[in-house]
């Protein structure tokens, strides 16, 4: 990119006011940020950061920058459901709360847990397989990624599986309305998916307190039950904590599989690469994460004053994290424009880092590899038809649409 063209990007940057390009391909602007407005003070006073090093500095300082968000979200929300749950939830909170949740979740997600869940994982990627053969035009979306996380989501909070239609479009309406912005009507979908989600587990809850099951592998009992200290949940923390796991789970890995797919098929020699030598699906996965991370954004608000890069910014300033800027940051990835599956190493923070790096990020990377590389081994010939659809969305990158041709 050209310098002058560069630094007008830069100075012209919003986050709140994109332009339509943005959508398709942000990266042109996060470059020009990076080469010269790295910390950009946006029109309401809030920063925006794209620099990888920076990123790190901030996830590791929880002293001086909150992941509480009561503030913030109070004039976006008002008194409104939307509030409540996002003020509730694990990723919006700082210790203690946050430390409780996610050490109960945690407790679950144990890598013998997880490890156990991969047969399971298996027969339902071929299940879905076999329906796609079957079809030969499929939506990659639909059929196949958001299949999954639905599924093993579903599976550790035993939701049965008669009740698991919704769950999808409650999950997309709840973080669409963590956009930077949000149309009325945006904002009055998230609050009914909010209602009638939490309407959904209170009677599931009540279900699973009377018929408790093995707390070390099912997530809704273990949080019930809370610690062996006695340290409980209350019933609004225990109900958004469990919209929040359906959120982070669903999401993040839909997207993963979904982009993964598209950056094979638009790069056909990583693809042929992956197809001769399969083991390499894990430096793949790690790759498509760095390359096309699912969750672009997060967000943070100094409790202090502080200073990055020669810019002080007072108590109460918010600052946005570009997760996707940064993985894609010349100074710490060489050749960063490059989609290499080989890439070592690959320290990306797809999935943040310190005290808030994703309880189940573990879990999200098995999904990643079983489904891609399974894929890849039933459907090595598959074609895209067309333009997939983006989601239109900032925080979170990936497809509402994959048309593609899995006819051999």
């Amino acid at each position: 990119m050209q310098d002058a063209k560069a630094r007008d990007i830069a100075g012209q940057f919003d986050v709140q006011h994109l332009p339509p390009d943005f959508y398709g391909d942000p990266f042109p602007y996060y470059r020009a940020l990076q080469e010269h407005e790295p910390v950009k003070r946006m029109r309401n006073g809030s920063y925006f950061l794209t620099r990888y090093e920076d990123l790190l500095a901030v996830y590791k300082n929880t002293k001086s920058f909150s992941s509480d968000k009561k503030v913030e979200f109070k004039p976006k929300y008002g008194d409104s459901p939307l509030y409540e749950h996002h003020t509730t939830s694990l990723v919006f909170n700082d210790p203690p709360l946050h430390t409780r949740v996610r050490r109960l979740i945690a407790g679950a997600l144990t890598p013998r847990a997880i490890a156990e869940m991969e047969a399971g994982l298996v027969l339902l990627v071929d299940q879905l397989l076999e329906r796609m053969a079957q079809k030969g035009t499929v939506d990659l979306i639909e059929d196949f990624a958001s299949a999954i996380p639905i599924e093993i989501i579903g599976n550790l909070l035993a939701l049965p599986r008669a009740e698991r239609e919704p769950l999808r479009d409650w999950s997309l309406s709840i973080l669409g309305a963590l956009e930077p912005v949000n149309s009325p009507a945006a904002l009055e979908q998230g609050n009914v998916a909010v209602t009638d989600f939490l309407a959904h587990l209170e009677g599931l809850i009540e279900h699973r307190r009377a018929n408790p099951g093995n707390p070390e592998r099912d997530v809704l009992t273990r949080l019930i039950q809370g610690e062996e200290n006695g340290e409980r949940l209350s019933s609004k923390e225990l109900l958004h904590n469990c919209i929040f796991l359906l959120n982070a789970g669903h999401e993040t890995t839909t997207n993963l599989i979904g982009n993964g797919l598209v950056a094979l098929s638009v790069h056909p020699d990583q693809k042929a690469m992956l197809l001769e030598r399969p083991e390499l699906i894990k430096t793949a996965i790690e790759e498509i994460l760095r390359y096309e991370s699912s969750n672009q954004l997060g967000k943070r608000i100094t409790t202090e004053t502080v200073e990055i890069r020669g810019i002080v910014m007072p108590p109460q300033t918010p600052v946005t994290l570009c997760i996707g800027a940064a993985n894609r940051d010349p100074a710490e990835f060489p050749d960063p424009e490059r989609f290499d599956i080989t890439r070592v190493p690959n320290r990306h923070i797809a999935f943040a880092t310190g005290i808030h790096q994703c309880a189940g990020m573990n879990l999200a990377r098995l999904e990643g590899r079983v489904a891609i590389s399974r894929f890849l081994a039933r459907f090595p010939h598959y074609r895209l038809s067309g333009l997939p659809v983006r989601g239109g969305r900032v925080r979170f990158r990936g497809f509402l649409n994959i048309a593609a041709s899995v006819a051999t």
